[in-house]
């Protein structure tokens, strides 16, 4: 446990550097750790959900956040979070669906590269829902809060800066996670038992607090960071594939 531990720690403050939760990482580790796979994504969401409300705080708080363009993401992804919690996998699509998220995410998140001010430009309603819809439907499926697609993809299609989008993605996260955990838990009932889990989620909790500081400071480097982040993705989504394969 103390090895896991410290492995959520590290998670939680590189991802919260960017704006994440880290909920696929959680989800990998677990499973490379035998936690029982009907368990792991609540016990995922719980952690993005620790993770991400002091990230929202602090982004809020620093100027980089924008309600205008969270809002028609948010409207569509966050009952289809729910649906996407709510939704039967078998153990083998649920880690081939997670190990393809991972390595097309770490590869995203490494060789991204940010936007200038006069490049950024409002995506259209309708392809906000559409696509905050499809990304609350996966990630609801799969345990996670979506932010992990949603910031690279604002990024790539000019929609916003490094740190607003991962401003943006960090509100996405929490209700997104919210309303998946409530998905699950309507699915399986099973509660999470806190005293088995709680060094994880102090070890959350504290380190989402210090990457959120981290990342929302001004003098601090997001491209060296995101580079990090990316690179911790690849080796995680690199032992869950192993673990899925043999």
């Amino acid at each position: 446990m103390l090895t896991l531990t410290l492995t959520f720690f590290i998670i939680a403050l590189l991802y919260a550097t960017v704006g994440f939760g880290g909920g696929t990482s959680y989800i990998a580790m677990l499973a490379v750790a035998n936690v029982s796979f009907t368990m792991i994504p609540k016990i995922s969401l719980i952690c993005n959900l620790l993770v991400v409300t002091g990230g929202c705080w602090h982004y809020i708080k620093s100027g980089h956040f924008n309600r205008k363009l969270v809002l028609p993401f948010a409207i569509s992804s966050v009952p289809m979070a729910f649906i996407g919690g709510r939704f039967p996998l078998t153990e083998k699509t649920f880690y081939i669906l997670l190990t393809v998220s991972l390595v097309l995410c770490g590869i995203r998140i490494l060789f991204i590269t940010d936007r200038k001010p006069e490049e950024i430009r409002m995506p259209s309603i309708s392809v906000a829902l559409i696509t905050g819809a499809l990304l609350g439907l996966l990630s609801g499926m799969v345990g996670i809060g979506g932010g992990i697609f949603l910031s690279p993809l604002l990024i790539n299609m000019g929609w916003a800066r490094s740190k607003d989008a991962a401003a943006v993605a960090s509100m996405f996260i929490l209700l997104n996670s919210s309303a998946g955990l409530v998905g699950q838990f309507s699915k399986d009932a099973s509660l999470v038992d806190p005293l088995n889990y709680l060094p994880l989620f102090v070890a959350v909790l504290t380190g989402g607090q210090i990457g959120s500081r981290i990342g929302t400071h001004s003098k601090v480097s997001y491209s060296l960071i995101q580079k990090g982040t990316g690179i911790l993705t690849l080796i995680i989504s690199a032992r869950l594939f192993f673990k899925t394969l043999f």
